[in-house]
């Protein structure tokens, strides 16, 4: 450990916490860590304003410096460093309240404005280990950092919608889910991480068949492949039925000329988000399906496919506006 590496009664200064950080000692960084958040969370309030964004961006600082501690060329200059992340969280907040994704404030330091979360972590060397430890947080954990870094539904209130939580529990799943990174990142450093480019595209190609299956009549190899014999399919108004309801739903959009536009596929340990725009025909009338009664074409939604064993046996389904 480090105390006992630098010897009883040496000053701990930060460039041994750094060093020590980049040979992957976790307890290094947490002090470096605490040293210097009251500095950054100053930062945060300077650029912010009180409140819980302040926080958060300190908070997402915290995996973005942990996960890119061996860049940092002089250990000296911890403290500066530190307050550039944070600086920078805080700008893109202000510019597009889209958080950092976890592992690549390489990018963002400083980033275009252009820059996308997914297309960032596509491009970051370190996508697969980041994405190695958001398997080891628990599911619900999971879940919400999944939503909030790697997805453009990221606000507090867009997971809470898809999720059916409370945003309070969001907040502390979140909260929750950055303690378990912090945790991981170092542990799963050198372990094999899967190739989660590959992953993807494998989930793309099951979405795409799925929602494009009635106007093409397949076989839907994917999906018994992939989709348990009892997986179930939760609706916004709480009703709970199996996979053929939702593929009569499907026929019956067809039927009146709604079809789907797929936008968005992000894959990880265990879960899958779809994301697809609605595209509606000029005549349609939200009472056509019992299922939807009173809503007024929103503009999209979101799958969130949950697995067991590499089979999905849930898919929760949201509107989104």
């Amino acid at each position: 450990m480090l105390l006992r590496n630098l010897g009883a009664g040496g000053a701990i200064g930060d460039t041994d916490l750094v060093v020590a950080a980049q040979h992957g000692d976790a307890e290094s960084f947490a002090m470096l860590y605490a040293r210097h958040y009251a500095g950054m969370r100053a930062v945060a309030v300077r650029i912010l304003g009180p409140g819980p964004e302040g926080e958060d961006a300190c908070q997402d600082a915290a995996i973005t410096a942990l996960t890119r501690i061996g860049e940092l060329r002089d250990p000296a200059a911890a403290r500066a460093w530190l307050h550039r992340i944070v600086r920078n969280n805080c700008k893109m907040m202000l510019r597009a309240r889209r958080p950092i994704p976890v592992g690549v404030a390489g990018e963002h330091l400083p980033a275009p404005d252009t820059d996308d979360p997914a297309a960032a972590v596509e491009r970051s060397a370190q996508r697969d280990w980041v994405w190695h430890a958001i398997g080891q947080l628990t599911p619900a954990t999971r879940l919400v950092a999944m939503l909030r870094y790697f997805t453009a539904r990221n606000t507090y209130e867009e997971i809470a919608l898809a999720c059916g939580t409370p945003v309070g529990t969001v907040r502390s799943r979140l909260s929750e889910a950055r303690r378990q990174l912090t945790a991981a990142l170092p542990r799963v450093r050198d372990a094999d991480h899967d190739d989660v480019a590959a992953l993807t595209v494998r989930r793309r190609e099951e979405a795409a068949e799925i929602l494009t299956a009635p106007r093409n009549a397949v076989s839907l190899p994917l999906v018994h492949q992939r989709w348990a014999d009892d997986a179930r399919f939760l609706w916004p108004d709480g009703l709970n039925t199996d996979l053929d309801y939702l593929f009569q739903v499907f026929r019956l959009d067809l039927e009146h000329g709604l079809t789907y536009r797929l936008t968005e596929v992000v894959a990880g340990p265990g879960i899958t988000v779809w994301s697809a725009d609605f595209l509606y025909p000029p005549d349609w009338s939200a009472d056509l399906r019992s299922h939807q009664e009173g809503v007024d074409k929103p503009p999209s939604a979101v799958w969130l496919l949950r697995e067991d064993q590499g089979r999905v046996t849930e898919c929760r389904f949201s509107y989104t506006t």
